[in-house]
């Protein structure tokens, strides 16, 4: 009983977030009170038994939150010293047409997404097209970051933390999984941008701005800053969470600004102290957070979606059977979270070919894309571009979303026919 009410009351707040630009209640409101609710039913009905899964789900809040925060700050900083506007002004002295600025975009998202991740990339990519785009384009090229980040961190065992989940879990190589998901991944990065592309009107008029001198001393603050973002790959190096990676990089940079400014008198850059940046932050953001990945905990506590996993792969699933089963588990990561839906995956399904495994990594990378609040990426644009509801969002991406989605899927379905 406790599990359907519980269902219930995550329906209601999924309907209340996807509708807030209509019934004007905040989405961060909304998700604390859905997360807290949860556990509150959770508690009454299994007293003294859920120490553990608040733990850990306080542990994951704890994780993502530093991370979050720190990943703001550093970009905040690279904001100040004019790294933005740099790019800005290059892409604008060669003279291409709006569409042509989105491609090259989403294109570096893509990228990007591979070597560092896919929410980093988020992040930054749409600090950088809020340059170029106002209103709709936004938008739209906010959309589009979010399905080309997480396509490009499928293929990477380092651009999305499922990805790098079935990879520490020796599932498959990072040969198998950069050759057999590259080219399903490309394809959802360029069918979701033609599609979403196509409909980019120019509206806007780029006036390049005078340059303004960037010293030597503010290069070095960059570099640092841009460097920092490399660290959390370092850390999974040694086995320690990524969070401390950036929470590293934001010290070094915090302790470069103080040292030159001691060293240095009169108005420049680096006269704004590092705390500043603190306030800049979108603190409402990572409330939302918060409640999102409480109540996913709680969800995951009651075993719902352990046994959406297990609903869909059976209890000894066949190739066929494993193969829809890993594109089901996709299209519900676009809706649960899919940490512990892969989670289930990997205890339920018992193979040894790599193949399989890739497509796994593929669908629950690619499928939250067809909902702004089934990936994290999707999540804090929807929090960066303040215009970027849940409605718009499905107006404008899930089709082509879907559409990259299945082309995808044939893609890498070609692939295993010819290759095995």
């Amino acid at each position: 009983m406790i599990t359907i009410i519980c269902i219930i009351v995550f329906l209601i707040g999924y309907i209340l977030i996807s509708i807030e630009q209509y019934i004007k209640i905040s989405k961060t409101a909304v998700s604390l009170l859905v997360g807290v609710v949860l556990w509150l039913l959770v508690g009454i009905s299994e007293t003294g038994h859920i120490a553990t899964s608040l733990g850990e789900t306080s542990q994951e809040i704890f994780e993502l939150i530093i991370f979050l925060l720190s990943a703001m700050t550093l970009v905040e900083i690279l904001t100040h010293y004019g790294l933005f506007d740099v790019v800005y002004r290059k892409l604008i002295e060669l003279r291409i047409k709006d569409k042509v600025q989105f491609f090259i975009i989403t294109c570096i998202a893509f990228i990007f997404s591979a070597f560092l991740d896919n929410l980093t990339t988020t992040i930054v990519m749409i600090q950088i097209a809020s340059r170029f785009f106002r209103g709709h384009n936004l938008l739209k090229a906010g959309a589009a970051i979010v399905i080309a980040a997480n396509a490009g961190g499928a293929f990477s065992p380092i651009g999305d933390v499922t990805t790098t989940m079935l990879w520490l879990a020796n599932k498959f190589t990072t040969y198998e999984v950069v050759t057999q998901i590259f080219l399903p991944a490309l394809t959802v990065f360029l069918v979701s941008s033609l599609l979403i592309g196509r409909t980019i009107v120019t509206d806007t008029v780029d006036i390049i701005e005078d340059a303004t001198k960037i010293t030597k001393t503010e290069w070095i603050i960059i570099l640092l800053s841009l460097l920092s973002f490399t660290f959390p790959l370092i850390m999974t190096v040694f086995q320690l969470p990524p969070y401390l990676g950036l929470l590293f990089g934001l010290g070094i940079v915090w302790f470069a600004v103080n040292v030159f400014r001691s060293r240095r008198h009169g108005s420049t850059k680096l006269a704004m102290s590092i705390e500043k940046f603190f306030q800049k932050t979108d603190i409402s953001s990572l409330y939302f957070f918060v409640g999102i990945l409480l109540a996913i905990g709680a969800l995951r506590h009651l075993g719902i979606l352990t046994n959406i996993s297990s609903t869909i792969f059976g209890n000894y699933p066949s190739t066929q059977r494993i193969i829809s089963g890993n594109i089901f588990i996709g299209l519900f990561s676009a809706i649960f979270d899919n940490i512990p839906l892969t989670a289930a995956a990997i205890e339920i399904v018992k193979t040894n070919i790599s193949s399989l495994w890739t497509l796994l990594a593929f669908t629950v990378g690619v499928g939250g894309s067809l909902l702004i609040i089934g990936s994290a990426p999707g999540i804090i644009a929807m929090t960066l571009i303040k215009d970027l509801t849940f409605l718009k969002y499905l107006r404008i991406a899930t089709v082509p979303a879907l559409l990259a989605y299945v082309t995808g899927i044939i893609v890498w379905f070609i692939q295993y026919t010819l290759l095995g």
